[in-house]
């Protein structure tokens, strides 16, 4: 996709599975099925763990990393992972780049499914994949990393960003803040604290990167929320107070989560929004 002077490509990085009631949290399945694929029969609904690739000039910034492949088989097999299918480095290739060109990483959030794949398991030690990159996080979001509430601290594998810490990589951000030009990374704390997601602004057409303030176009619904998110409330608040926003300035969506949907447009309706025009992912 050409966007102002920005080339931006996502990257399929396989698919992962979650129980697909945490999921929707509060929402009955009978409900939540039409909207999402109702799952396996253990059932777990299949996610994307889709990075977005943004290029410029002489920058090539990649955004999350997905969950990587150097988890074990009790993990993997926990949560659908196909080790030989989630390779973010097969992904970079087919666009032509190498970890080795990576400028900087932008990370929304340090849950293991989006930062996982910022590191590899070599030599009996975790080795950062990017080791040209500035890796970016808010520092709000790092502190609760490292001090989580009981209800995320399951999300969070230290052994994914500590060597990005120990070794100078991982640099912060301060709130909403435009780190590089017209790319603007904007925290929301619903699903944890300070999660950032990332606008993109191309002039006549721009981008937000949604993360998990909508993992999913189902979840655009306000009602629609995570029994992951540590403060649904807040969720809902922030859904209430972006979405209008971004619809105004016809801004493309771009779901990090979603296996079915990639990308699209917002559509108003009475009850709020939901997903117009979209680009449906058909095969993993």
């Amino acid at each position: 996709m050409k966007l102002g002077n920005f080339e931006i490509n996502v990257i399929d990085t396989g698919i992962f599975r979650l129980d697909g009631g945490a999921m929707f949290g509060v929402v009955p399945k009978p409900l939540w099925s039409k909207k999402y694929d109702g799952g396996d029969e253990l059932n777990r609904i299949p996610l994307s763990a889709r990075p977005l690739l943004i290029e410029y000039d002489n920058k090539k910034i990649l955004v999350d990393s997905g969950n990587g492949n150097k988890r074990d088989s009790k993990f993997n097999n926990i949560y659908g992972i196909n080790p030989e299918k989630n390779s973010l480095t097969s992904g970079l290739n087919k666009l032509g780049v190498t970890p080795e060109q990576i400028t900087d990483v932008i990370l929304t959030h340090l849950h293991f499914d989006h930062v996982g794949g910022c590191t590899f398991f070599e030599n009996d030690k975790h080795v950062p994949l990017f080791q040209n990159a500035a890796h970016y996080v808010q520092k709000k979001h790092l502190e609760w990393a490292l001090n989580p509430s009981d209800k995320d601290k399951a999300s969070f594998i230290r052994n994914d960003f500590d060597v990005l810490l120990s070794e100078g990589l991982l640099k912060f951000t301060y709130g909403e803040q435009e780190i590089f030009d017209n790319i603007t990374v904007i925290p929301v704390s619903g699903h944890t604290e300070s999660l950032q997601m990332v606008y993109v602004n191309g002039g006549d057409e721009n981008l937000l990167y949604i993360s998990d303030l909508s993992p999913t176009a189902a979840h655009l619904s306000y009602t629609f929320g995570l029994a992951y998110d540590n403060f649904p409330l807040l969720t809902v608040e922030e859904k209430k107070k972006i979405l209008p926003k971004y619809y105004d300035m016809n801004t493309i969506i771009c779901f990090e989560h979603d296996a079915f949907v990639q990308s699209g447009k917002l559509q108003a309706t009475e009850k709020g929004f939901l997903l117009g025009e979209k680009i449906t992912i058909t095969e993993w």
